[in-house]
């Protein structure tokens, strides 16, 4: 069965900028990446989370980059220029009710995000400005450590710099998104937390052991939250032999956590991923992921909150 699809993560933007320096012309509407809008058209709503990436290494996808800074703007150039050329398909969205009502007229939804403030020197006085230009997620780093906190690789919690950050972000009405984060910093933000927290893109560790996912520890607090956490596609994080069932095992556990299942959401990660479950080649695939959901028991009702309603209603308590 097909179901509209909301999705919290993807690198399509960093991609879209990386094939343009090497001379592609790729555009949105498109390309050989996991997601494009022509495959979108093929589901009955779409919904997605565009993040813009800066890391303070060298930038892995290209030899000899631009700055933290050049990048992040090419970024966002890349989506608002290719959302304005497929207008009629797709439209920027600020919160939970514009993603649904865009849904409602036939249209797609694109929500900015961020993935590493470095493109934006870490500056929490900066958020603002990239709030009303709108940005509605934000990570606080990447693999690396940095001025507001350690990372999945390094550890290290919140530095006073990253606390006031996160209490900036909350303020404006951000989501705050621990992906990436260490486990100190992790449990830093939960003490301070005035909002639902989400993880836009990690599985749970339990299942599969490596830092950039949940503990079961980590998953129940962000329910508490009211917060989501954004099953990822990535081949690593999926755990042995990578597959649809694989997968869909994520998702069984929280669910074991969790039965509501108003906890858990989609973030596939799609083009940020060196690899993809056996069966799935973007953004094309995730009807058969929702069949295999439903062939192991889940409703359609609760398909459905997993795909969309679960992490579009975060927006809208949140997103304003």
């Amino acid at each position: 069965m097909n179901f509209p699809i909301f999705d919290l993560h993807c690198d399509t933007a960093s991609q879209l900028v990386r094939r343009k320096i090497a001379g592609a012309d790729d555009t949105l509407n498109k390309n050989t990446l996991h997601i494009d809008l022509e495959r979108a058209a093929a589901l009955p709503g779409y919904g997605q989370c565009f993040a813009c990436f800066t890391t303070t290494r060298q930038d892995p996808g290209i030899d000899r980059g631009p700055s933290p800074l050049v990048f992040f703007e090419r970024q966002m150039d890349a989506i608002f220029s290719q959302v304005e050329a497929n207008s009629d398909k797709i439209c920027l969205a600020f919160s939970g009710e514009d993603i649904q009502q865009n849904y409602e007229k036939g249209l797609m939804s694109a929500v900015m995000t961020i993935e590493g403030p470095a493109g934006f020197g870490f500056d929490p006085a900066l958020l603002e400005d990239l709030y009303k230009v709108g940005f509605r997620i934000t990570t606080l780093g990447w693999n690396e450590k940095n001025v507001l906190t350690g990372s999945n690789v390094t550890g290290g919690g919140l530095t006073d710099m990253g606390r006031e950050f996160v209490e900036e972000a909350q303020r404006l009405g951000m989501l705050i998104d621990v992906s990436h984060i260490s486990d100190e910093g992790f449990w830093d933000i939960m003490e301070i937390t005035q909002a639902p927290v989400i993880a836009s893109h990690s599985n749970s560790r339990s299942v599969c052991n490596v830092s950039r996912n949940l503990t079961d520890e980590m998953f129940l607090e962000i329910c508490k939250t009211g917060g989501v956490a954004g099953m990822n596609l990535y081949s690593s994080f999926v755990g042995e032999n990578p597959n649809i069932d694989t997968f869909c095992d994520h998702i069984f556990h929280f669910l074991e956590l969790d039965p509501s299942g108003k906890h858990i959401s989609l973030g596939g990660d799609l083009d940020g991923c060196e690899s993809l479950p056996e069966g799935i080649g973007g953004l094309q695939d995730y009807p058969k992921i929702a069949q295999r959901l439903l062939e192991r028991g889940l409703t359609e009702k609760m398909v459905s909150d997993i795909y969309w309603n679960n992490a579009v209603g975060v927006m809208g308590r949140c997103c304003i």
